[in-house]
């Protein structure tokens, strides 16, 4: 009996910190408030519970109590529900908006990383049943480094080439280099977008960059996370200055122009470098004989 409570404890100790080391804190800043961080933390608690109790259930010859795992499976989705409605919410008061995609992307993540806790609770707890809390604490810690590799996604630089670039009008056309991206007829908002207006270019490094750049979600996730970096010199009732990107069809490659708070080209680029690359953009034709046919 006391080594299942030992078993238990371990699991959950370290299902729970690895829950807590994964609730990444950055400009996005969400979770932010306290009241949100307890929530991930709590459902986290729960995630490791069941990873926990698992292997004493099983060495009791219980069965039917890991049945529970199932459900799981049904709460964990109803996290990822949770977020998506919450997020999606509060996109609508966004001065720049995440996107479906992007928001998408965020509830898979937080459904996943309840999983992730429910395999380091499981590995701690199998080791420490089998062998000694020591080796259930460093299974625990090895499985931890195992999901950091699991996390691990790929960002813009990896697919694109960012670069700066001259933002120009002929006549009322707005462009980017070549690349145009709006008409714009009142004298004082084009007087603004000369004087202060950013661009940058994205140039795809193969052709599975070139149908990433080419996902219209990816490129609202590009639009917000500039502008939450680098300010936006709009309001509410200035949507002409909203950031926008948009693709020359011919090469594939993308442009961006923005009226920043913070004018500097450099911090720009390297805040597009830096957006991840969404899930539901991550096309890989290159994988194929077709595409690599194709791309010849």
């Amino acid at each position: 009996m006391q080594k299942d409570i030992l078993t238990i404890i371990c699991g959950v100790v370290m299902g729970t910190l690895s829950r807590y080391w994964m609730m990444r804190r950055d400009f996005r800043q969400y979770p932010s408030y306290p009241h949100a961080t307890v929530t991930h933390l709590a459902l986290g608690f729960v995630a490791a519970t069941l990873g926990a109790v698992a292997i004493p259930a099983i060495a009791a010859k219980e069965y039917t109590a890991v049945t529970f795992l199932t459900l799981a499976a049904t709460q964990f989705r109803d996290v990822r529900n949770m977020e998506r409605e919450m997020l999606t919410a509060l996109d609508q008061s966004k001065l720049v908006s995440r996107g479906a995609d992007f928001i998408e992307g965020i509830a898979r993540t937080f459904e996943a990383r309840n999983y992730l806790v429910v395999f380091v609770s499981l590995t701690t707890s199998l080791f420490t049943f089998i062998f000694s809390p020591l080796l259930g604490i460093l299974a625990g810690v090895f499985a931890l480094l195992l999901v950091r590799r699991f996390m691990r996604g790929y960002l813009i630089r990896d697919v694109a080439k960012v670069r700066a670039a001259k933002v120009h009008f002929k006549g009322p056309n707005l462009f980017v280099e070549d690349i145009h991206i709006m008409n714009l007829g009142l004298p004082e908002i084009k007087k603004i977008y000369e004087e202060r207006g950013r661009g940058v270019i994205l140039e795809p490094l193969d052709d599975n960059g070139r149908e990433i750049l080419a996902n219209v979600g990816q490129r609202q996730a590009i639009a917000h996370d500039a502008a939450m970096l680098l300010g936006i010199h709009r309001d509410v009732d200035t949507a002409e200055f909203t950031p926008l990107v948009r693709r020359k069809a011919d090469t594939g490659r993308v442009g961006m122009v923005i009226v920043p708070i913070e004018p500097d080209i450099e911090c720009l680029v390297a805040a597009v470098n830096n957006v991840p690359v969404l899930e539901s953009a991550f096309v890989s034709p290159l994988q194929s004989r077709i595409g690599r046919i194709a791309a010849d």
